[in-house]
């Protein structure tokens, strides 16, 4: 009866302590809010590719299967294999130039090939969205972010693993409308995760 009791008395406090907890901060999708601007280089890649960057089917987040996983993975390992990290000054020889790369390109050539080949495998364009982040350094930085009903998830050519986006040293400032490829909204919560994901 008292060893009984004892684990009574446990359970009880350990109730309370966790009722005490406070609830968990992260939040499994980006909240994102009202329309911000296009990227220049974003831009000027619609001029090219028009039909990449009209209205979406408002596609609800994707729901992933082990095979889906799979596919994804090898995407962003594959592209971040192949593709050689060069700038667009040395590539172009001027700044800020968002293409398909074919042998060499920058952070958001790498998000472009990689959106392309997943929408080519089945996958909703409203739910692979080029995002705008800095770096802890202060740098800007381009990834793909992908909506799934279990959270937004990155596609990054300086990570060889595909991360929940709030497990990384990011800093999110805005990314492509899930309603239209060739508007951007802000994301009103990024700048809370960093604080959290650098603890």
């Amino acid at each position: 009866m008292r060893i009984k009791g004892y684990l009574v008395a446990m359970m009880a406090t350990f109730a309370m302590s966790s009722a005490a907890l406070p609830a968990p901060t992260k939040n499994l999708s980006m909240v994102t809010g009202g329309a911000t601007s296009q990227p220049i280089g974003h831009y000027d890649f619609c001029h090219v590719h028009r039909a990449e960057c009209g209205a979406d089917r408002n596609a609800a987040p994707m729901e992933m299967t082990d095979a889906k996983w799979a596919l994804v993975r090898s995407v962003n390992s594959t592209v971040n294999n192949t593709i050689t990290p060069m700038t667009d000054k040395e590539i172009y020889g001027k700044d800020e130039v968002w293409a398909y790369p074919t042998t060499a390109g920058d952070c958001e050539d790498f998000a472009l090939l990689k959106r392309r080949i997943l929408i080519q495998r089945g996958f909703e364009p409203a739910n692979l969205l080029m995002t705008v982040v800095r770096k802890p350094d202060g740098e800007g930085h381009a990834v793909l972010t992908l909506r799934t009903g279990e959270g937004d998830f990155l596609l990054d050519n300086l990570a060889s693993t595909v991360k929940p986006w709030f497990d990384t040293p990011y800093s999110f400032i805005k990314r492509q409308s899930s309603y239209n490829a060739g508007r951007w909204v802000t994301i009103e919560n990024g700048r809370d995760v960093l604080v959290g994901a650098l603890r």
